[in-house]
């Protein structure tokens, strides 16, 4: 039934009261008073009028006398005529909120304000008992925070030594006294809110065991962030996942395979320590959990119809993931160990193992479906491959017809320090959202070692967690306790859902330690001593899960037994066929393998580039045809008529060249994808690609999309003011397919500059480092109109010094 309050109310704005019982009335009559006293809408002139009333009743008017005799005017903002919502009166009915009594008992026993309003007449009131009202919300409140703030007091490092947030300090708001309840509570039974699914099927708790069950859920090794998010459908899937005991747990079978894949990724480093003891690998040891925590995203993944997985990430575990993740034969990775192979295929300088990249399809066969693993290849330049993945799995979208990205995504490896420190990281994050730039949704897992080579986290970050970059785009962030694998395979799951149901961001944060130093040789105990006794002494996190689960009795000691002997066996075979390997073969190590486009022998096939006049104007005219009913804009009406008047006269400008020379590539079927800042328009007002109706909003046209049924896609899209992470997406957009042409233009060449990296550690030398190709087109355009400095050269002498070799010779022009 509607409700609604039983009187107008105006509290004094010099005296807000705290009210002890509030009455409710259902409708029994409507308002008849003709003459409002809201008129007057000044507060204070309410409050003269209650003095004034005070000292003399008859001063006043009759509504006055009335409205102040009857007490109103005492009565709390909260009794204003919008009644509250049918369901919040069901639910407070259930819960007990409203003791049903007649009124008088109530006034008589309670002391309660009686509804007498000569407004309102036949209602039926309802009191409430306002303790009971405190409590409920009270215990609502308590778990508000538990949501809000539980992951502060999270168990999150392995060594127990300091607080993945860096504040050790317990939230006022995390205990109970806080929301004056005592002790003698704890015993007390409350309706569950239903902000909550702890309760799983129980709809009533002790407070005792509601605190509990929220101390489990987000203060043991899982600490939760995902509040921030403006979407009550994702917090609650979130919720559910976590919160709800019901959860369904891992099976038998499901736990021995993530055995099996620790052993693999433990007893790998194991063997590079004892074999190459004084090479650098960047070894894995103290986040061994990664693995079984990536190949759980993967199996979820393609459980729900991912079949290629592109992935980045930078040097530490690169090779462990290769070997335990990619599964590429170790006779190939303990290869890279042989100072004395020589490449046998290419020539070029070649790169350290822990940066190379790869590419393999194999069968998941947790799914038993074939799926693709592209690892890119990357420089000591952390983060800086992140927005290259993203240009690639896009890339690897569109040519597959993914719209939604529900058959290639990516996932992104992260190291604590880098992540927060690395501007390219919120450069790439911004790109997630972009409809020209999108991903679908990407994993980022952080191996958070809670140190930067040798920088403590109190001086590599000023946010509470190396993790706060990604709230900007809503991403939830799961911070776990990489010693618990039960937590982390868990948290990897959920992570893979998420990324799945809403193809957007989530963030692993895996708060882990490192065994030895930065790399093998170095002294860490230098700089952190206290750490590194504690590490010392640390069991190793295979031994702690196994003696775990043997103790349980989910597996036998003979069967871990016999599966440790048996990886141990093909870690021996590998190292044995490695030997009789002569040469290195850099081919093996592509992380974008262009099949069918290089020929075995002879020189490479160049087709004929020339094109007729006939096409060119063709493209001409077409490129500037408008659909039926588009307003186009006077300005360009009249650039189009001198276009076409060019084209009659058989002259052409920048544009009209660029447009034409855009337009024979779409008619060979080719795709072009044009991108940067302001590429819509140009720079220099002088592009003109997408059209705008200047009658209608939002309606755009791109002409050169409609020279031929038969033609390429065209995709030309302005960019996030980004220059590094910009680059690179379309850097890992063009390594995907050669057959396509992908343009960066920088909104002036000067700019290039921001994005100098990706420039010299991708462009310049991938393919003497990674034995990688890209057709990446830059247009750097600048003019000499005196702009100053940053706005008058593309700096074109720094890419011919980067790009020099000894090979290099001039361009001879015939005089």
């Amino acid at each position: 039934m509607e409700r609604i309050v039983s009187s107008l109310s105006r509290p004094s704005l010099g005296s807000i009261r705290c009210w002890p019982q509030l009455k409710l009335a259902t409708r029994g009559a409507h308002r008849a008073h003709p003459e409002s006293f809201l008129n007057a809408t000044s507060s204070n002139y309410i409050d003269e009028m209650y003095e004034q009333w005070s000292k003399d009743p008859h001063s006043v008017h009759k509504s006055w006398d009335l409205y102040f005799r009857h007490q109103h005017y005492q009565r709390p903002p909260t009794l204003g005529i919008t009644p509250p919502s049918p369901a919040l009166m069901e639910y407070y009915q259930k819960t007990g909120f409203f003791q049903q009594q007649p009124a008088s008992v109530a006034s008589q026993q309670q002391g309660q304000l009686q509804t007498t309003s000569p407004y309102i007449s036949g209602v039926q009131e309802i009191p409430i008992d306002m303790k009971a009202v405190h409590d409920h919300m009270a215990v609502q409140a308590l778990v508000r925070s538990y949501q809000m703030r539980g992951h502060k007091l999270a168990q999150l490092d392995p060594l127990g030594l300091s607080s993945a947030d860096l504040d050790a300090e317990r939230p006022n708001d995390l205990t109970y006294t806080f929301y004056n309840f005592s002790e003698a509570d704890l015993d007390r039974k409350f309706v569950l809110p239903p902000i909550t699914f702890i309760g799983g099927q129980e709809k009533e708790l002790s407070l005792r065991e509601i605190i509990r069950r929220l101390e489990n859920v987000y203060c043991q090794t899982i600490g939760l962030e995902y509040m921030y998010i403006n979407s009550y459908e994702k917090c609650n899937w979130i919720r559910q996942r976590f919160e709800d005991p019901a959860q369904k747990k891992l099976e038998v079978k499901d736990i021995q395979r993530a055995v099996k894949r620790l052993i693999r990724a433990s007893k790998f480093e194991d063997y590079l320590k004892k074999k190459w003891s004084s090479e650098k690998r960047f070894g894995l040891e103290g986040c061994e959990a990664l693995i079984p925590a990536m190949k759980m995203v993967i199996d979820t993944a393609a459980h729900k119809g991912v079949d290629t997985v592109i992935m980045g990430m930078p040097h530490r575990g690169r090779l462990n993931v290769i070997a335990n993740v990619t599964r590429k034969p170790l006779e190939e990775i303990f290869c890279q160990f042989d100072p004395n192979l020589e490449p046998s295929d290419v020539s070029g300088s070649g790169d350290v193992k822990y940066h190379l990249g790869t590419c393999i399809e194999r069968l998941n066969r947790a799914s038993n479906t074939m799926v693709k693993f592209a690892l890119v290849a990357n420089p000591s330049h952390l983060e800086a491959v992140d927005p290259v993945v993203q240009g690639k799995t896009r890339a690897e979208q569109f040519y597959r017809g993914d719209k939604n990205g529900d058959k290639a995504m990516s996932i992104l490896l992260h190291g604590d320090a880098a992540f927060a420190g690395q501007g390219v990281v919120y450069e790439t994050f911004h790109l997630s959202d972009l409809p020209a730039y999108t991903t679908h949704g990407t994993v980022h897992i952080i191996c958070n070692n809670q140190i930067g080579f040798t920088t403590d986290p109190r001086m590599a970050r000023s946010s509470p967690y190396c993790t706060d970059v990604a709230r900007v785009v809503n991403a939830p962030i799961f911070h776990v306790n990489a010693d618990d694998v039960d937590s982390v395979l868990h948290v990897a799951k959920v992570a893979a859902e998420w990324r799945c149901t809403f193809k957007k961001d989530v963030v692993i944060d895996l708060v882990c330690y490192r065994r030895y130093g930065h790399n093998e040789a170095d002294e860490p105990m230098f700089t952190q001593p206290f750490m590194y006794k504690k590490i010392h002494k640390q069991p190793a996190v295979l031994k702690k899960w196994v003696d775990k689960l043997i103790s349980e009795g989910t597996i036998k000691q003979e069967w871990y037994n016999a599966e440790e002997a048996k990886y141990q066996k093909i870690l021996d075979d590998a190292f044995a066929n490695s030997k009789s390997t002569a040469y290195a073969k850099d081919k093996n190590w592509l992380d974008s393998p262009w099949k069918s486009f290089f020929t075995s022998k002879g020189p490479f096939p160049y087709p004929d580039t020339g094109i007729s006049e006939e096409t060119l104007k063709t493209v001409g005219v077409k490129a500037h045809e408008l659909p039926e009913g588009f307003t186009l804009h006077r300005g360009l009406q009249r650039v189009f008529e001198s276009r076409a008047k060019m084209l009659q006269g058989r002259e052409v400008d920048w544009a009209l060249a660029e447009s034409m020379a855009i337009g024979s590539v779409l008619l060979d079927g080719n795709h072009v994808r044009l991108s940067g800042q302001d590429v819509e328009r140009g720079t220099f007002s002088h592009r003109h690609h997408v059209l705008h109706d200047q009658e209608k909003d939002l309606v755009f046209h791109v002409p050169m999309n409609y020279l031929h049924p038969t033609q390429g896609h065209y995709t030309i899209c302005n960019s996030s003011l980004s220059e590094f992470a910009a680059l690179g997406f379309e850097l890992g957009y063009s390594i995907t397919n050669p057959n396509s042409l992908i343009i960066w233009e920088a909104q002036f060449g000067d700019f290039a500059n921001n994005a100098q990296c990706i420039i010299d550690q991708f462009i310049c030398s991938g393919q003497a480092k990674w034995v990688r190709q890209s057709g990446i087109v830059l247009l750097l355009p600048h003019g000499y109109e005196g702009q100053g400095p940053e706005h008058s050269s593309a700096r074109l002498e720094r890419y011919l010094q980067v790009n020099q070799s000894k090979d290099y010779s001039p361009l001879k022009i015939d005089q």
